[in-house]
């Protein structure tokens, strides 16, 4: 028998041998884990060595664990999540209240950068940087034309405190290209958006979009400006706001409340009950007060508007709220990145749960909920969900209803009189804030000569500005509809009126302009001018 046949009868014996042993040693060594029972830690950390040691291509393994957590934490609740270092740097500045950057505010136009207001005190100021300049040049790179992003340009102004960055500025007059050295520092980011009176007796606060840690110090600066301006009643917005820290909220509950007064507790399977009480040194315990939600005001927003409701101390008008009352943990990896976990609820005073309920593996229901409740009609209509609901006692016995959110004591329906298709496609183009700008930087010398944010927007209200941003909406692709625009015409003047006057007055008059007809805040002034707002009246349910 030659070697080629003596080959070929082995041939298949080998690999029968070679069939049976790979069985063998996989039965042997296969089984992941070192023990006979494995549990879901020892199972992950199994499956990921066996991945890095033994999948047939190469694997990041730091980027495979980051796909990977978001997925696992949504799986508990909807608020249990997995955030990136990245995303985590994002959210501490907010909680915190400060960034390090330029101290800048500025508005793409035309693809050009364009300063549109200069933190005062910060570090373009003392550079001698001015609004309307255009920054055309960040450390000799060009940064202008169609491919300029927002997100683009605040990665190149902000850096580490103390750093420097050369800008090429040009003035709004100008075509010379001047260079300017900037030195980075903390810029701070206000969390009460705006102060002011309303009546000669009535103070408005308008909250931005969450609690941070100055929010406190703010709020009492605002109370404390509007009572020097003879202020003894408060409408209090926290609409769209989206909550933050507890210890926070408690100390702005605190200023409204009685000594001994529960404000919130907490409870959860592994988190004794905790519970959050005011202590009677409040500058505000005797002034009228009106709360303003709606379905974006979610968690401390929540705890805030329920103390108020459950004490009888004051009104909540507008919608119902968003519903989120958890308590979260949260842990920090040593790159940045954190794990917040879901481990007690929140429960008002009347024992009333904030958070709306969620079943398991429907999240995507969960997190479309105000979408729905807008298809459905509720913003317009008067909720009718307090029929399933639970009915829980105020201190002074009045029915609130609980496990769904704050159901408001005074419903008023969002006003959706003008918005249609047309408004809609401008709008969410932002054309109607792009005219603004152009027309604000056109006109500035005009527009800059005020004294004050009324006088400008009394000039506003006469100048043909609607019509002007049809013409631009046309321009840019939108066609022209005379039904839709004459039924949106106080909606696209409201808007062009507040964002000209923020170009020249700042944030506070953006939305002294923009409330100047606000519903809620009319309703507001009305129950506490009809002492409507006084605890007696409330008990008994006066206002109704």
């Amino acid at each position: 028998m030659n070697s080629k046949s003596r080959k070929g009868t082995w041939l298949p014996l080998w690999i029968a041998i070679g069939i049976g042993l790979g069985i063998f040693i996989g039965s042997k060594y296969g089984v992941l884990g070192r023990t006979g029972r494995v549990d879901g830690f020892g199972k992950m950390g199994a499956v990921l060595n066996y991945v890095r040691e033994s999948y047939v291509d190469s694997v990041d393994m730091y980027n495979l664990v980051e796909d990977a957590l978001p997925n696992i934490l949504q799986e508990l609740d909807p608020h249990s999540e997995y955030i990136s270092a990245e995303d985590m740097k994002r959210v501490n500045e907010s909680l915190e209240g400060h960034f390090t950057g330029i101290g800048v505010s500025f508005y793409i136009l035309k693809d050009t950068i364009v300063v549109t207001s200069i933190v005062p005190g910060g570090p373009s100021e003392a550079a001698g940087i001015a609004p309307w300049d255009r920054i055309v040049l960040v450390d000799d790179s060009v940064v202008a034309g169609k491919s300029i992003k927002n997100e683009d340009v605040l990665k190149k102004l902000r850096g580490e405190g103390g750093t420097e960055v050369k800008l090429g500025i040009k003035g709004a007059d100008s075509n010379e290209i001047h260079d300017i050295i900037v030195t980075r520092g903390n810029i701070p980011t206000n969390s009460v958006n705006a102060s002011y009176m309303l009546t000669d007796k009535i103070g408005f606060i308008k909250l931005g979009t969450n609690f941070g840690f100055n929010t406190f110090s703010e709020f009492i600066s605002a109370i404390s400006k509007l009572k020097s301006q003879g202020a003894n009643s408060f409408i209090i917005d926290l609409r769209g706001n989206s909550g933050g820290s507890l210890e926070v909220v408690v100390s702005m509950v605190n200023e409204f409340l009685q000594k001994g007064d529960l404000i919130v507790y907490a409870e959860g399977r592994d988190f004794p009950r905790t519970d959050n009480y005011a202590n009677g040194s409040g500058i505000s315990k005797e002034d009228d007060v009106v709360v303003l939600i709606d379905e974006l005001s979610a968690s401390a927003s929540e705890i805030f508007a329920g103390a108020i409701q459950d004490h009888d101390r004051g009104l909540v008008i507008g919608r119902r709220s968003f519903g989120k009352g958890i308590v979260q943990s949260q842990r920090l990896f040593p790159d940045g990145s954190a794990v917040r976990l879901t481990v007690a609820r929140y429960y008002t005073a009347s024992g009333r749960s904030i958070q709306r309920k969620y079943e398991k593996g429907k999240y995507d229901e969960y997190e479309m909920d105000a979408i729905n409740r807008y298809l459905k009609g509720d913003y317009i209509n008067i909720d009718t969900l307090s029929n399933n609901l639970t009915l829980y006692q105020t201190l002074g016995n009045r029915v609130v209803y609980g496990g769904d959110g704050i159901m408001p004591d005074i419903f008023v329906p969002r006003d959706t009189v003008g918005v249609n298709s047309y408004f809609n496609t401008v709008v969410n183009s932002r054309l109607d804030e792009q005219y603004a700008m152009i027309y604000s930087d056109s006109n500035r010398k005009k527009l800059s000569s005020f004294d004050t944010w009324s006088e400008l927007y009394r000039y506003l209200r006469q100048q043909p500005l609607l019509m002007n941003l049809v013409s631009f909406a046309d321009n840019n692709g939108v066609r022209i509809r005379p039904y839709y625009i004459q039924e949106s015409s106080d909606l696209f003047e409201k808007n062009l009126h507040a964002y000209i006057v923020r170009n020249f007055f700042g944030e506070e008059a953006f939305w002294a302009a923009y409330y100047k007809d606000d519903p809620l805040i009319h309703k507001g002034i009305e129950l506490v001018e009809t002492g409507k707002t006084k605890r007696e009246s409330i008990i008994n349910e006066e206002y109704k």
